[in-house]
């Protein structure tokens, strides 16, 4: 298969890759379906104590598969179903999940990404990595869950310059901003990445699971606004900017927002 999320486990570390490689692991509808069931999988097995999320083929994950928006994008009720459903019930596993998780993180990290990384524990990156969310170029705004849960890792400042002015960034910058735990050689990212897992693997098990549960207490709860912001968050699907944004996309031009 083309796109397809890959669940493996050697011992007491699993591994979690995104493998769609004509796509810089672009996150299809099945994929995120896939992450959801991996997570729901690894949070059961007593046996696993750490996972480390990866890209395949030099990067991480470019975001979502901007090929099959047309077939649900511009209708309100079928992009909810993708995003409270698909993507949501895939960030949600791995926010639920009691295993520590690492981020191995190199070449592109957008949109979807940049969300699926904001679920990690711990983020090791590749000199290399790009971070952003410029979906402000396809004509869409960030679901707000998903915009809470990115702003929360990334800090508010940063969430701002990605969504309001399509900032990208650089890895040493998210370094720098408290996103990144540690940055590495491309070339010894993956080793990095595995020998920490194996460190962390070999601590106590249960102790982990019991911080996880702790820390994800202490984080600040969803407010109120936030389910309000939810019930209208997709009227705009079929508004002209949007589809103007994602058919330039595909067309290869430059949207025109006027």
């Amino acid at each position: 298969m083309d796109a397809e999320l890959i669940c493996s486990s050697q011992g007491p570390v699993a591994q979690v890759v995104l493998r769609h490689r004509s796509r810089m692991n672009a996150m299809t509808r099945a994929m995120w379906r896939q992450l959801r069931q991996a997570f729901l999988q690894l949070q059961a097995d007593p046996r696993v104590r750490v996972v480390v999320v990866r890209g395949d083929d030099g990067h991480f994950c470019a975001g979502g598969d901007i090929a099959e928006y047309a077939d649900f994008r511009f209708q309100s009720e079928s992009l909810r179903d993708f995003h409270e459903n698909d993507v949501w019930g895939g960030l949600s596993a791995m926010l639920a999940c009691d295993v520590p998780i690492v981020a191995q993180i190199e070449g592109n990290c957008m949109g979807a990404g940049l969300e699926i990384a904001s679920c990690c524990d711990l983020r090791l990156a590749s000199e290399d990595a790009r971070f952003g969310a410029p979906i402000a170029r396809l004509g869409f705004p960030m679901a707000p869950r998903e915009a809470a849960l990115v702003a929360r890792a990334v800090g508010e400042s940063t969430a701002r310059a990605m969504l309001l002015a399509a900032r990208v960034f650089d890895a040493p910058a998210l370094l720098a901003r408290g996103f990144l735990h540690e940055l590495l050689p491309a070339s010894a990212l993956a080793g990095s990445a595995q020998e920490l897992a194996a460190q962390m693997s070999a601590l106590a098990p249960q102790a982990a699971r019991a911080n996880k549960r702790t820390l994800r207490e202490l984080a600040p709860q969803a407010p109120e606004a936030l389910e309000r912001l939810v019930a209208g968050a997709y009227d705009y699907a079929d508004c002209s900017e949007h589809r103007e944004g994602v058919s330039a996309f595909m067309q290869k031009r430059r949207p025109d927002f006027t």
